[in-house]
C-alpha cells in the first residue's frame, strides 16, 4: 500500500497519481492547495495554517514536539504503508525544507521507501547500490547523511565516484550527470541524500 503526504509548502503543480488502495494524508494548511487535486483520505496535523479545523481530523495541539509532516509519516507507516510519497515540501520556508529532508532519513530508518517530490527535483535516501535507469541526461547530486557517506563505485556518471568520501561541509557530489541509460553509484558505508534533478519543463 503506497501512502501519499501532502505538506503546506510550495503547491505541487503536477499530477498527483493515487492508486486503488492508496492512502492521502493532507497535512494541515496543503488542504487547500490540494483539496482539488487528488481524494483525501485523512487530514491530520494542529491546523494553525488553516485556520480551521475539517470534519473528522486528526488533532493534535498546536505547542508539540513533532511537525504535521512527522505526525503524518507515522500515521501513514501506522496503517501498514510501505513506500511514501510527499508533495508540498519544499519552497516557501527553508528550515521546513529542511525538516523534511529529515522525513526522508526517518522512512529510511524504519525501512520504508520514501520520496520527496518537488517541482524542481525527486530527493530520496539510498545506501547500497542507487541505480539510476533510463536517465540519461538527468543531473543528479549525492549529499551525506550526517557527516560522511563512502562511494566505492560508480558506472554511468559523467564525474566518476570511486574509492571517494562525500563529507559534511563539502560540496562535492552536487551536479553529475547520468550518461547512459543504466547508471549506478555504490554507497557501501552511510547513507545519501539523492537528488535527481528534473528538466526544465517537467513538472512529474
Amino acid at each position: 500500500m503506497k501512502g501519499i503526504i501532502l505538506l503546506n509548502g510550495e503547491p505541487y503543480a503536477g499530477d498527483i497519481e493515487k492508486g486503488a488502495g492508496d492512502v492521502v494524508l493532507a497535512a494541515d494548511g496543503a488542504l487547500a492547495w490540494a483539496k482539488d487535486k487528488v481524494q483525501i483520505d485523512i487530514t491530520a496535523g494542529d491546523f494553525d495554517s488553516l485556520g480551521y479545523v475539517p470534519p473528522r481530523s486528526v488533532v493534535y495541539p498546536a505547542e508539540k514536539n513533532f511537525t504535521d509532516g512527522e505526525i503524518a509519516l507515522d500515521l501513514l507507516i501506522g496503517k501498514g504503508c510501505r513506500e511514501i510519497e510527499i508533495y508540498g515540501g519544499g519552497g516557501r520556508r527553508e528550515d521546513h525544507f529542511f525538516g523534511n529532508l529529515q522525513l526522508l532519513y526517518a522512512a529510511f530508518l524504519r525501512e520504508v521507501g520514501c520520496v520527496m517530490r518537488t517541482a524542481y527535483a525527486d530527493i530520496y535516501c539510498a545506501a547500497g547500490r542507487i541505480v539510476f535507469a533510463g536517465k540519461r541526461g538527468m543531473t543528479v547530486s549525492l549529499a551525506p547523511v550526517g557527516l560522511s557517506a563512502h562511494i566505492m563505485e560508480s558506472e554511468g556518471l559523467k564525474y566518476p565516484l570511486c574509492d571517494l568520501t562525500l563529507t559534511a561541509g563539502s560540496c562535492r557530489g552536487i551536479s553529475n550527470i547520468v550518461q547512459s541509460d543504466l547508471a549506478f553509484a555504490d554507497c557501501d558505508e552511510g547513507t545519501l541524500f539523492v537528488f535527481e534533478i528534473k528538466r526544465e519543463g517537467e513538472t512529474c
